[in-house]
């Protein structure tokens, strides 16, 4: 069981390390004021700035309200749906960087379909590959838009 103490002190700490995160790559292109205005750093350093204020005010009021969190913010029962979601995205982001966006989709597709939804294989992979294809078609051909390509696709001269 996650408690909701636990669950806000992760989230402010996970927000104000990206916050200055932001602070810090902003740096690399200037905060202060050049000779045409604004250096290009400044509105994202702000931006961060203020995300790490607000994620260290969450902490100080978690901390102070801390008895007041005493129910659950995710339990054991509750946990599961969440992972089922989860992990096939995690699985996905990673096939695509490894086997290319297409590949990628069409292999999220048949496993999402048939292990979650229980489709037929027979229903499952036919639409599992006419759905790359089909975006293939329109993001490459019609729009002239560049995803990310893996190895088939490069065998293949796409």
């Amino acid at each position: 069981m996650i408690t909701r103490y636990a669950a806000e002190l992760a989230t402010a700490g996970t927000t104000a390390a990206l916050g200055i995160v932001t602070m810090i790559g902003a740096t690399e292109y200037g905060i202060g004021w050049g000779k045409s205005g604004p250096e290009p750093g400044t509105f994202p350093f702000y931006t961060g700035l203020i995300v790490a204020l607000a994620s260290a005010g969450i902490v100080a009021q978690t901390v102070v309200a801390r008895g007041k969190f005493t129910t659950p913010f995710l339990t054991a029962a509750q946990l599961r749906p969440v992972l089922a979601f989860s992990l096939p995205i995690v699985a996905f982001v990673i096939a695509s960087l490894v086997l290319g966006l297409y590949v990628a989709t069409a292999l999220y597709l048949l496993a999402t379909m048939v292990f979650q939804a229980k489709y037929r294989l027979r229903v499952a992979l036919p639409i599992a590959v006419a759905v790359p294809i089909g975006l293939y078609l329109l993001l490459e051909k019609a729009f002239q838009v560049s995803l990310l390509k893996g190895p088939l696709e490069g065998m293949l001269g796409l």
